[in-house]
């Protein structure tokens, strides 16, 4: 198995176990099983070169059909793993979504492993509903998400149940969910 089938294989898991699982995005589980979630490692190892891969991507994902990918996963292990240089790079691709004029149609959330909610401590397991094993942009249809709001009734309280089940969970029941990645380097 290459590095990269490793890295993807830990991401599925952690779709799996965690965000399907947990139910933390509801949407996700259709998505998966009729496999329009397409999984893009990325070799960047800095900003410019992740922010060039971003652009293809989004590119990509709006001349597709929904029914070949949906949504993107485009992990991107070698570069921004400091939460707050990743953090700060989301504006940047705000940026690049209007200069392709693509808001609107795109948008993009933000999973990491050190993600960490404004006016939270580091390590509070309500961080964890956005906590993946690799930073990870998450390139989605903003059509896709009207229609998966439009048929899931409540969706806006997504997020405080989402809350409401970390707490429950607590660090221990994350950490048995194995969805980690291994060890890796910070820079």
């Amino acid at each position: 198995m290459t590095d990269n089938d490793q890295i993807i294989a830990t991401t599925e898991a952690w779709l799996e176990r965690a965000v399907i699982g947990l139910n933390l995005c509801p949407f996700a589980k259709a998505v998966h099983i009729k496999k329009q979630i397409r999984y893009v490692v990325s070799p960047a190892t800095n900003a410019e070169e992740l922010l060039a891969e971003v652009m293809r991507e989004l590119e990509l994902l709006a001349e597709s059909s929904a029914e070949k990918i949906e949504t993107t996963l485009l992990i991107h292990p070698y570069a921004l793993n400091d939460f707050l240089d990743y953090n700060d790079f989301l504006e940047v691709v705000d940026g690049a979504l209007e200069d392709m004029e693509l808001d609107g149609e795109l948008q993009v959330a933000s999973m990491h492993p050190d993600y960490q909610f404004a006016d939270t401590a580091l390590d509070d397991i309500t961080n964890y509903t956005n906590r993946s094993p690799y930073p990870t942009l998450h390139l989605l249809r903003e059509s896709s998400i009207e229609k998966a709001v439009a048929a899931f009734p409540e969706a806006e309280q997504i997020f405080e149940k989402n809350i409401e089940t970390m707490k429950a969970l607590g660090h221990a029941g994350w950490e048995a969910l194995q969805v980690t990645a291994p060890q890796r380097d910070k820079n």
